[in-house]
């Protein structure tokens, strides 16, 4: 199975190595130093599962040189989509799927607006890493795992061989009951872990020690679990349990990326995490006072790194 990864990031660059160091024919879509880093020198992991160094890799910034290809992970920012998904029409030929690893829940519907409802799968990844400089990623906690499957959640073919790949190089993998659930309970975990971090500004560590934060992590979580069960969602009763657990096994020193992002001034993911906590609820006629305040509060500096900010 020829695999894209679409962009090679924290979680496409790992998931990519892993996959490249287990045989399988990969090909990494890249730019700028990190790109001209591998085409030298390959991709360096350090991993908490173990380093390794691959070189040479398959690694290009023009798509279609990479030609069609049976699957293209997508590991881009949620506001990258639109633009990624037109990048990548020359890999997409008539049976290729594409499984979006994004934080927030609407990627699946905006990448079939573009390439195709028939072409997309649902899917989610658990893992804290990053670029640790140029052709290097930092994988620094969680267990790495991806959940996928048909946006219907019927069991085929081609999601099947997906977690065969996904086993082959080790990767934990999951064909969920229901992917909307499995997105949803991601969703409900990463924009609490980044509205509360990017307000507080603090890592995990001490949000969990904190009476008064850690009830700000309760709160936000309990939010979007009743937002969820408007929706129709099936999430179950023990999720915001299970994620208070996740919680307390991530590393202390652990930052989400949308937080790190915005207390280093760059555009973030804030509209697809607690932006659209905001506006589904809306839809929903739920009240989300915590989330309202986190999106209301992080706002002006969104539109500051975009330069969007009004002039007063």
């Amino acid at each position: 199975m020829k695999t894209a990864i679409f962009a090679t990031g924290g979680v496409g660059g790992y998931f990519g190595a892993r996959l490249a160091r287990a045989g399988h024919d990969v090909v990494f879509i890249a730019r700028g130093q990190h790109l001209r880093a591998m085409k030298l020198a390959g991709l360096k992991v350090d991993s908490i599962k173990g380093n390794f160094h691959l070189n040479p890799v398959q690694c290009t910034d023009d798509p279609s040189e990479a030609g069609t290809v049976d699957l293209i992970i997508t590991a881009v920012k949620s506001w990258q989509i639109e633009e990624a998904a037109n990048s990548m029409r020359p890999m997409v030929g008539p049976d290729t799927v594409v499984l979006p690893l994004l934080n927030g829940v609407e990627a699946p519907e905006q990448l079939a607006e573009i390439l195709g409802k028939n072409h997309v799968l649902g899917g989610l990844c658990k893992i804290m890493s990053m670029i640790g400089g140029p052709g290097h990623i930092r994988h620094t906690g969680a267990e790495p795992f991806i959940a996928l499957g048909e946006l219907d959640n019927t069991p085929t073919q081609r999601t099947r061989n997906i977690l065969t790949i996904l086993k082959e190089a080790g990767i934990r993998s999951k064909m969920p009951e229901s992917i909307q659930a499995a997105m949803w309970e991601k969703f409900l975990f990463i924009s609490t872990f980044s509205g509360v971090g990017a307000v507080t500004r603090v890592p995990i560590g001490v949000i969990r020690s904190l009476p008064e934060t850690r009830g700000l992590l309760e709160t936000s979580l309990n939010e979007i679990y009743t937002l969820a069960k408007a929706l129709d969602i099936p999430l179950k009763a023990e999720t915001v349990e299970r994620s208070m657990e996740f919680f307390d096994t991530l590393p202390a020193g652990g930052t989400a990326s949308m937080q790190r992002d915005i207390m280093q001034g760059r555009p973030s993911e804030l509209e697809a995490q607690n932006g659209a906590v905001v506006r589904l609820a809306k839809t929903a006629h739920i009240d989300v006072p915590l989330n309202t305040f986190i999106y209301q509060a992080l706002l002006p500096g969104e539109l500051k790194a975009r330069n969007q900010l009004p002039k007063g």
